[in-house]
């Protein structure tokens, strides 16, 4: 589905701020707010697409919930990178080759616990939505592939 002119913008916004600010966000209601941003292949165009996401840690893995903002559909960024697995990843001001990797069962569910206690919101998407919310981990790789 097309994003819409205000989405576009908002995105904008929040990627100039990122960038003038070495990655931190100063402005708007995400002002303080851990945010990464997500490149990862179109799974379909084979063109690189840019997502900025909201993040948690678990050890060295950052952790990132496939929410859409409690929309009903996923994410295109998840089926990129169900395609595609190797991601880049900038935040703060460094940037690397990730792997992105759905997770499932316990380990889902830990880091699920874990992502609400840091950020209550994804909570609520997940009761505007009848899915389960996706939780991905991205584990740097060693060096490019």
């Amino acid at each position: 589905m097309p994003r819409n002119l205000d989405e576009i913008a908002w995105d904008e916004a929040i990627l100039a701020d990122f960038h003038e600010h070495g990655g931190q966000i100063t402005k708007g209601r995400l002002a303080g707010a851990n945010l990464l941003l997500m490149t990862t292949i179109g799974a379909r165009s084979g063109e690189p697409r840019l997502s900025p996401l909201g993040y948690t840690r678990d050890g060295d893995r950052y952790v990132v919930v496939g929410s859409n903002s409690g929309r009903p559909r996923q994410p295109a960024w998840l089926a990129n990178i169900r395609a595609n697995p190797v991601v880049s990843v900038e935040v703060g001001s460094e940037t690397f080759k990730a792997l992105a990797t759905v997770t499932e069962g316990a380990e889902r569910e830990r880091l699920w616990a874990a992502h609400v206690a840091a950020v209550p919101q994804f909570a609520t998407y997940q009761t505007m939505v009848a899915r389960e919310l996706p939780v991905v981990v991205l584990e740097r790789l060693a060096e490019d592939p």
